[in-house]
């Protein structure tokens, strides 16, 4: 497994994704629907919408372009109606970095600031979404098994749907989050062996990954359920570290004075079992 690389047709297959979504109409190109054959955009209109000659745009669906510019890769997104998170990824796939990946370690402060953190459930995760530290209470709300990995967690472990009752948009988002590391790191053997390992084992994830869904989110809220406290929803906020960018802490609160408030100071107090 760890000799695994990422698909070299990532970037190919993500134009073609955003390609055929959208619309001719959506970008004011009329059309006779009963000689469309061709779901979305046809490559010769996607050029011409990216101001880029059509043997060009093909050259660069293929993986074939030679010294890609960032005002074209930026003309292409704005032709595909790419969100920010998409057109960073396009970046990502089209000029992919070669810097070496190094081992991610949680330093003491950070463990520190887990720890001061007792009240909530807080952890830190890594690019490959390991969880590589955590508090009592994330252990006792969220990583109730060995697994340590949030995709593993979320595709193989069968606790993932009674602790997540909205699986499917936590399945999506992690899927999300995957995809843009791949993006980031094309090299990381590691991270492609992981890949290999969730399309092999859940249908749910090559379903999710064949979508080319990227997505960051840093803030929102996420339902949890648990035995002993049932169902509870929970803000978070998921916060970059300086000295590693692709280090992140996530930590989980609930309004002053609400039941799911309550509920977390319950779980603290069972948090040695």
């Amino acid at each position: 497994m760890s000799g695994v690389a990422l698909d070299v047709g990532e970037l190919g297959g993500f134009l073609r994704n955003r390609r055929g979504r959208l619309r001719p109409d959506d970008v004011g190109i009329v059309i006779d629907p009963g000689q469309r054959r061709v779901p979305g955009l046809r490559r010769e209109e996607l050029a011409a919408l990216a101001n880029v000659s059509v043997d060009y745009y093909i050259r660069l669906e293929q993986g074939r372009a030679r010294h890609v510019s960032g005002d074209v890769l930026d003309a292409v997104a704005r032709a595909l109606r790419l969100d920010e998170d998409e057109r960073l990824h396009l970046h990502d796939l089209a000029l992919p970095g070669r810097m070496p990946q190094r081992p991610q370690r949680v330093g003491r402060e950070l463990h520190q600031t887990l720890a001061a953190l007792g009240g909530v459930p807080a952890y830190v995760v890594g690019r490959r979404l390991d969880v590589l530290a955590w508090n009592d209470l994330a252990r006792v709300l969220i990583l109730r098994g060995a697994e340590r990995n949030m995709p593993r967690l979320v595709f193989l472990d069968p606790q993932a749907r009674d602790i997540y009752p909205r699986w499917e948009s936590k399945a999506r988002e992690t899927v999300a989050h995957l995809r843009l590391a791949a993006g980031r790191h094309p090299h990381d053997t590691g991270l492609a062996a992981l890949v290999a390992e969730l399309s092999q084992g859940s249908a749910d994830f090559r379903r999710l990954w064949a979508d080319h869904h990227v997505r960051t989110r840093n803030h929102g809220r996420k339902d949890f359920r648990h035995p002993l406290v049932g169902d509870l929803s929970l803000d978070y906020v998921s916060m970059r570290t300086p000295d590693d960018p692709d280090l992140a802490l996530v930590i989980y609160s609930a309004p002053s004075g609400s039941a799911a408030e309550d509920a977390l100071k319950l779980l603290a107090g069972v948090r040695v079992l």
